[in-house]
């Protein structure tokens, strides 16, 4: 017996609840999901809606999980992957052929994602608090005390943390985090190009900042631009018009003339850190745990990670729920996963974000050889799908 509690439903504590369900049902454990917003029982499809983009690794978990086969009815395949340095010569391609699987990743609205996830949960083994939110969370013998904002109690012998990058209980709880700025922010978009995008997605690297057109379903793209804080606020501001031109001289026409962008959002950038990922009873995850620089889509993946291996420790032995050595064991086998995704992030961040000559060159140097060493276009490749070697 236990109480397992995920302090916030989006995707990753949705999909830990998905993952643990049968095992707690198995074990005699109440699990406790609290979210402030439930994701609505019909999905409606939007023109605006923000995605995700999903590596082949997350393909393989959701399909462990039993709910792929949903989520891949507007999921659409990243068949190709253009990289490129604007107006220069390196540049190279990832084709999923070369990799021997169907799609490199996939990109699906995150409410889609959502809804699959909640319409999937086992009532008799999740209960749902939403909505709701949790006001105070106290350490206390054999676990946590959450107060939630309706005055309701919940104890519980382990509590994970899954409430995102701007977490104000992790902040109460006294864990640290380690910030690196790239005084950047990125605009996000949806666009809808002249001509069928066909399953290619496009990075694209400019001296202001990089680039991700990412394949949506309905001939839509999903737009990420990076740029200097007070330029991205400058094209947000812009009239429809005049900001698909911006876009379009920036990008090209690869994909014909931009017809339309949908509302525009922006997001200041910055790599998180938690200096602390567990406590006895506790578990810091998802972005909470870590927050990512988008240019190379490894947050959300990375997560899920996580919240896999986490869910197989938990199941794993005898162990009392919350056990602090069960902990332990799943963020050392973590760790290393962790390190090389966030060191390939933002390794990737500083070599394409600055105009100097030598980091221009070297970016176009690297792109070249990509294209011209396949055992390097392999492993980047590996990479990007959430399939590189990690050792645990």
């Amino acid at each position: 017996m236990g109480t397992l509690a995920i302090v916030g439903g989006g995707l990753v504590g949705a999909s830990l609840a998905l993952a643990l369900q049968q095992g707690a049902k198995a074990r005699g454990w109440n699990i406790a999901l609290i979210e402030p917003f439930e994701p609505g029982s019909e999905y409606q499809p939007s023109y605006d809606a923000r995605s995700t983009a999903l590596s082949y690794g997350t393909r393989l978990i959701y399909q462990r999980l039993g709910v792929w086969e949903r989520i891949a009815e507007r999921a659409e395949p990243i068949t190709q992957i253009h990289v490129s340095d604007r107006s220069r010569a390196g540049a190279t391609r990832l084709d999923a052929s070369d990799q021997q699987v169907p799609a490199l990743g996939y990109v699906v609205e995150n409410a889609w994602i959502g809804h699959c996830l909640w319409q999937a949960l086992d009532d008799e083994a999740v209960t749902r608090h939403c909505p709701a939110e949790v006001e105070q969370m106290q350490a206390v013998a054999g676990g946590y005390r959450l107060t939630l904002t309706a005055g309701q109690v919940l104890d519980c012998d382990l509590a994970v943390l899954a409430d995102g990058g701007r977490s104000a209980l992790r902040e109460q709880l006294g864990i640290a985090i380690k910030t690196t700025p790239y005084d950047q922010s990125a605009l996000i978009a949806n666009v809808t190009p002249g001509k069928p995008h066909g399953g290619q997605a496009f990075e694209r690297f400019t001296d202001d900042g990089p680039m991700a057109l990412l394949p949506l379903q309905d001939n839509r793209c999903a737009l990420v631009w990076t740029r200097p804080e007070e330029d991205a606020a400058r094209l947000a501001a812009l009239p429809e018009a005049a900001f698909l031109d911006e876009l379009q001289q920036a990008f090209g026409y690869r994909l014909g003339g931009f017809q339309q962008v949908g509302a525009r959002h922006l997001y200041p950038l910055m790599l998180i850190e938690a200096e602390e990922q567990v406590r006895s009873g506790l578990v810091v995850l998802g972005n909470a745990a870590h927050s990512l620089h988008p240019i190379a889509g490894q947050g959300y993946n990375l997560s899920l990670r996580d919240t896999e291996a986490l869910a197989a420790a938990l199941l794993s032995g005898s162990a009392k729920l919350g056990d602090i050595g069960v902990l332990q064991a799943y963020h050392r086998r973590q760790r290393t996963d962790q390190w090389l995704t966030v060191g390939f992030s933002d390794r990737l961040t500083r070599l394409f974000a600055g105009s100097a000559l030598l980091s221009v060159a070297g970016r176009n140097l690297g792109l070249l050889g990509l294209d011209l060493l396949p055992p390097a276009k392999a492993w980047f490749a590996r990479q990007a799908m959430g399939l590189g070697v990690r050792e645990r």
